[in-house]
């Protein structure tokens, strides 16, 4: 078995940084826009099973509808939850597993493929904010310990170099975008053309916004 686990926090919580932007609302219907563009290059992925970790409903139910594997997230922070997905996997004897944060909205079935095809123990895809991590394939799902969070990239090639194992890594604009911040809201409109979170962006008039911010 050979699984991509997307974790995603609690809508209340959700994109803290965009505050400045967003009312909560309206963080909540954009983080919910980008899992749905995450959701589809996951489900496109031949022979992998798509799970997603949440502690609320309303992302579950959008799993579930999109059949993916929804789980309920059963400790706060991100670090509990992939401790939780890899008990999951390791349960149920898979031989892989993939994380993709689920803030990565213009990552494609192509760019996916293409990291989750790259040979290697350890495969990572970094985040262009902050040396963060936004893909981290093990085989086995345990290669290494996940440690994600600001530096953490350094940290997975740290602790790949620890054990031994080469870490691979995939130089992929498309994962190496996360939308964090006021600013790649700017990016989405632009360069996410035909993705869901884009379509969210322009029904907030976030373009006129982030005009009057700057």
């Amino acid at each position: 078995m050979r699984v991509i686990a997307v974790p995603i926090k609690s809508l209340s919580r959700a994109k803290s940084r965009l505050s400045p932007l967003l009312s909560p609302l309206e963080r909540a219907a954009l983080t919910l826009a980008m899992l749905e563009d995450v959701l589809d290059a996951t489900l496109a992925m031949p022979s992998w099973e798509t799970w997603v970790i949440s502690p609320d409903e309303a992302v579950l139910e959008i799993a579930a509808r999109r059949r993916a594997e929804p789980l309920t997230e059963e400790k706060p922070t991100l670090a509990s939850a992939v401790r939780q997905v890899e008990e999951e996997a390791k349960e149920r004897g898979a031989d892989s597993l993939a994380v993709l944060l689920g803030d990565t909205p213009l990552v494609s079935a192509d760019a996916l493929q293409d990291a989750l095809r790259t040979l290697g123990s350890v495969v990572l895809a970094r985040s262009s904010h902050g040396g963060g991590t936004n893909l981290l394939l093990r085989r086995p799902p345990r290669a290494i310990a996940a440690r994600f969070g600001p530096s953490s990239f350094d940290r997975h090639v740290h602790g790949a170099q620890t054990r031994g194992i080469p870490a691979a890594v995939v130089e992929r604009p498309e994962l190496a975008f996360d939308l964090d911040v006021p600013e790649d809201v700017a990016t989405v409109l632009e360069l996410g053309s035909g993705t869901r979170t884009r379509s969210s962006c322009l029904d907030m008039d976030l373009g006129a916004r982030l005009r009057i911010l700057a």
